[in-house]
């Protein structure tokens, strides 16, 4: 075995072993999981274990950043839950709006005064650090104590704002590097955009979930199965846009947004396993730029970049703050809204396109975003942490639940929880057992299904730990959990 491949092996090994040990802390406690994985990289990068070494003209950064981009676009589709939007039209404009585009210009123009960047290369950082990163808002979307308004919100703008910056940032790099026929490329590349991608994406994904349905029907498909069904429509929806001259990029998310919206039973396959197996490469990605790579950004600090990076992160906050009292959302959501605006791995993703396209200044386009990025993480992640603290206040552990509210058996044969039929669980009622039936479906499950089981008790998967304690379960009852 080469030691490169050793080296790679030990690395997704400690990101694996890492990530699942600390996965309990980093969600009591709401510290910012990104920060930690980039000091992991420091450790195994060329400053400690050396066992990373990528430069920005490394084939193997291209691939991963590609890889994690295309992971990025499609899990942000797949996981707007369109049935939760009660506003559509006036989220989506904020979105597109006050909460993207506007943003963008001003970093542009901040770029081009405090940089000393072309208007070209300007608008290629302003719509980078344009991006609010879906990575780092995960923790918190996924509370349920963080208000509905809020996780709305949020979601949208981590789902959508990529997918209005990438032609932006597409468009200009074709325009730096194209010296022939501009005007014909630049209307070939936006079918490309527009059109190509985002069709051959969403034709993709129909016929991808018409055809798991007729298997589903005739033999079956196992759930976890399912979940990498999904990765396989998000690669195969990139190859098919790219091979003809689309954009692989938007044909992903065109992918999961007709995922999202025709096959409920396939999204939440993909958030039980499939999300998980995404993560870990995003996270194995922050280590891959942590080895060395984001470190760039302190090479560059001086007066103006700092105040540029000023800009970057409180430009989003300015315009939304007074946009957002027409929203008709409450003054303490409106204010969580406009301060949660993380610039991270999106972003660094978004500027390395110019980097491997060759456009000149590239490198230090990569390295203010750098700055920005590393800032955005000790701001936005530790007031992540210390609004959660202060939203869900001590968190007390009862001596009756551990870390779940249930703890069942695993059947001696097969290695699985154990289960129980209508007829056990109606023979425990009339022995006077004490029984929770606890109805764990994922939110977008729960809401499409007009059934509901008499006397179930709602427990979110997401944080039914919690929840069971306010609730006060009885810790020795025998609790019934159900999810399909």
């Amino acid at each position: 075995m080469s030691e490169t491949l050793a080296a790679a092996l030990a690395l997704i090994g400690i990101v694996i072993l890492v990530s699942s040990l600390l996965s309990g802390i980093i969600e009591r406690t709401g510290l910012p999981q990104v920060a930690i994985f980039l000091l992991l990289g420091l450790v195994v990068g060329p400053a400690g274990l050396r066992l990373v070494d990528l430069t920005l003209e490394s084939p193997t950064l291209q691939w991963i950043a590609t890889l994690a981009l295309v992971l990025v676009l499609f899990t942000d589709a797949i996981v707007m839950d369109f049935g939760e939007v009660r506003h559509p039209r006036r989220l989506l404009f904020m979105i597109l709006g006050p909460a993207t585009l506007i943003p963008a210009v001003v970093i542009g123009l901040a770029a081009w005064l405090l940089l000393g960047l072309s208007p070209l290369l300007s608008s290629i950082l302003g719509a980078a650090l344009a991006s609010t990163d879906p990575v780092m808002l995960r923790g918190l979307i996924r509370r349920s104590s963080v208000p509905a308004p809020v996780r709305e919100a949020l979601r949208l703008e981590g789902g959508i704002n990529d997918v209005v910056l990438l032609p932006i940032i597409v468009l200009c790099i074709l325009a730096l590097t194209q010296t022939d026929n501009l005007a014909a490329e630049l209307g070939r590349h936006a079918v490309g955009l527009f059109l190509l991608g985002p069709g051959l994406g969403a034709l993709t994904g129909f016929m991808a979930i018409t055809l798991l349905e007729q298997v589903r029907k005739r033999v079956g498909v196992r759930r976890d199965y399912e979940s990498l069904y999904a990765l396989g429509v998000a690669f195969t929806a990139f190859a098919v846009a790219e091979a003809v001259g689309g954009s692989g990029f938007l044909a992903a998310f065109a992918a999961g947004v007709v995922i999202a919206l025709l096959d409920v039973e396939l999204c939440d396959c993909f958030l039980d396993y499939g999300q998980a197996t995404a993560e870990m490469f995003l996270l194995f990605t922050f280590v891959a730029f942590g080895a060395a790579l984001i470190w760039a950004g302190l090479e560059v600090v001086s007066g103006s970049t700092l105040v540029f990076a000023a800009v970057a992160l409180l430009a989003r906050t300015v315009v939304l703050l007074p946009v957002l009292r027409w929203s008709g959302v409450d003054p303490q959501s409106r204010r969580i809204i406009a301060w949660s605006g993380p610039r991270g791995l999106s972003s660094l993703l978004l500027v390395l396109l110019p980097v491997f396209a060759g456009v000149p200044e590239g490198e230090r386009l990569f390295a203010s975003t750098s700055m920005v990025v590393l800032l955005s993480v000790a701001i936005h992640g530790t007031g992540v942490a210390v609004f959660l603290r202060k939203l869900e206040g001590p968190r007390p552990r009862p001596s009756g639940i551990t870390s779940a509210p249930v703890t069942t058996k695993p059947d001696p044969d097969t290695g699985v929880p154990e289960r129980i039929t209508l007829d056990e669980l109606r023979r425990l009622r009339v022995e006077g057992v004490s029984v929770v039936l606890a109805d764990v479906r994922t939110e977008r499950s729960y809401r499409a299904d007009k059934l509901k089981a008499a006397g179930a008790v709602r427990l979110s998967p997401d944080d039914a730990v919690r929840q069971a304690r306010e609730l006060g379960l009885d810790h020795h009852a025998t609790v019934v959990l159900y999810c399909a």
